[in-house]
């Protein structure tokens, strides 16, 4: 039996084919080849060195000069002219007449009448009164020292007389002064404001005795009977 070829697999009828697309292939790689060695034209070539960073350079010191700015020129005063001015003005000055005629009647302003104030004190001390009280058998005697002297020993001889020592106070021996504080009021009465000593037994004897003394003629300020204070000390002694 005899093989017959296809004529689909007959590669030597291709062969033009292969010949055009081999020679095509050939002109391009040369091309590129010719294309490539024209690249490779002296390139400028760079050329890198150290720099040594511990050079010693000299540095040049530059100093800043202050310089002063420039002085601005002298002002010139100029002398300031001032215009005279010719003001001539009238002035006219209408006084009006004091003087009343008879027909003119002249009201006067009320008098107003200032109250005084009383500045009295409501107490004030046996040393500053003006008229210091004193008993009723001192009254006739001038008034001042006389008056005074009779004041005291009236005082005096009233405390003596109602004195007492208080037996708890021998018994325990105490002794001292007590100072009694009373005031003397308008209506010449009495009142005992305060004691001071060393015992309670003692100032309530104190107490007793002024408590006791007769009615005063009270004292005056400024003519008007006021309430007067006064201190009196009362000495407690034992006799050993």
């Amino acid at each position: 039996m005899e093989l017959k070829k296809n004529p689909q697999a007959d590669l030597s009828r291709r062969t033009g084919l292969f010949f055009a697309i081999g020679l095509a292939v050939a002109t391009s790689i040369s091309l590129f080849a010719i294309n490539f060695k024209s690249y490779e034209s002296d390139r400028d070539k760079v050329e890198f060195s150290a720099v040594d960073d511990n050079l010693d350079e000299e540095v040049e010191e530059i100093v800043m000069e202050n310089t002063p700015p420039p002085q601005p020129p002298p002002e010139v005063s100029v002398p300031e002219q001032i215009e005279v001015v010719d003001n001539k003005v009238e002035i006219k000055t209408d006084f009006a007449s004091t003087e009343t005629t008879k027909n003119e009647v002249i009201a006067e302003a009320p008098k107003i009448e200032t109250p005084v104030e009383d500045d009295i004190p409501d107490e004030i001390p046996f040393a500053v009164i003006e008229d210091k009280p004193t008993f009723e058998v001192c009254k006739n005697l001038p008034k001042g020292k006389q008056q005074e002297d009779c004041f005291k020993k009236t005082l005096d001889s009233h405390v003596q007389k109602h004195f007492r020592y208080p037996e708890i106070a021998q018994e325990m021996q105490i002794q001292g002064r007590v100072t009694v504080l009373f005031r003397i009021n308008k209506d010449g009465s009495v009142t005992v404001t305060g004691v001071r000593g060393p015992d309670k037994a003692l100032e309530a004897e104190a107490r007793r005795i002024i408590e006791k003394l007769p009615n005063f003629i009270p004292g005056k300020q400024r003519g008007k009977p006021v309430a007067v204070t006064y201190a009196y000390p009362i000495m407690f002694k034992l006799n050993n």
